[in-house]
């Protein structure tokens, strides 16, 4: 195991789990990212990265669509997500959308260690339990997950900007580009995910987002 990309927007968090890693892991590079869209720009000059240890909530992620536009950008990529909360169907639903491990954040080293080695042998390592839930079954929340999932990444940050509740100037002031490249991609968002106003694109990321815990 040559490189593992750590994805959490907590840098705290990232160093403890860096240097505890580094301590039980055979791994000579570690690389962290704080978002989203700093993730997908590593993951472009890093294709030959080991293993994402990817947070459920980070900026850009808006629950489990981050994780799925990063597997669809990086098949080859195996994905651990990692979490404060805790929940079974969080878990069953992390195996949904492409991860292949999924641990706490409150468990151990030597568990998030095991995971790792485990996902990299080709294995899947998930919590008792997980693989048989129904949480699955929310098909509608899925099917709308895997929409956003084909956005394109400036597509996806304009639609995490609009479900946030801008307006198209505050999001060219964001995005340092004109009120007409904004428009564009909002016109792009609502043809992709087939609705007709932007009030609709803000009901559709409310469906797919997850509350996240005080600790996450």
């Amino acid at each position: 195991m040559n490189k593992i990309v750590i994805a959490d927007d907590h840098p705290l968090f990232r160093n403890a789990l860096k240097h505890a890693l580094q301590a039980s892991l055979s791994c000579r590079i570690f690389i962290e990212a704080d978002s989203i869209s700093e993730l997908e720009t590593i993951l472009i000059s890093n294709s030959d990265a080991d293993l994402l240890l990817l947070d459920l909530h980070m900026p850009g992620a808006n629950g489990f669509v981050g994780l799925t536009h990063i597997v669809k950008r990086n098949p080859q990529l195996p994905i651990v997500m990692i979490s404060a909360n805790d929940s079974i169907e969080i878990a069953a639903n992390a195996k949904q959308y492409g991860a292949l491990g999924f641990v706490t954040k409150s468990a151990s080293i030597e568990t998030i260690s095991n995971t790792i080695e485990k996902v990299i042998s080709g294995e899947l390592c998930f919590p008792t339990g997980s693989l048989e839930s129904k949480a699955i079954d929310q098909m509608e929340q899925i099917s709308l997950v895997r929409k956003i999932a084909e956005l394109t990444p400036k597509q996806l940050e304009v639609f995490n900007l609009l479900a946030g509740g801008l307006l198209n100037k505050q999001i060219a002031f964001e995005q340092q580009v004109t009120e007409a490249t904004v428009k564009a991609h909002v016109t792009a968002i609502m043809r992709k995910l087939e609705v007709y106003n932007r009030t609709q694109v803000v009901l559709i990321a409310n469906k797919v987002h997850i509350k996240q815990d005080f600790n996450s």
